[in-house]
């Protein structure tokens, strides 16, 4: 097995566990967001909500990409 092939094998399994478990990656994700927010003191919020909502689309189009 090549290095490609282990690579999309790792990527199925991902792609296979974001699609039973979508809404505990995207709560991951806001807690993630709610603590650096927090760390930084609310100053990159705009940065952090486009962050965040990138990787939900991300997540959520990798899950349906199955």
């Amino acid at each position: 097995m090549g290095m490609k092939d282990k690579f999309d094998d790792m990527k199925d399994k991902a792609k296979d566990m974001l699609g039973e478990h979508k809404d505990q990656a995207e709560q991951g994700v806001d807690k993630a967001r709610d603590m650096a927010s927090e760390k930084t003191g609310g100053k990159y919020d705009d940065k952090l909500d486009a962050a965040s909502e990138k990787g939900k689309d991300f997540m959520g189009n990798m899950g349906d990409d199955r």
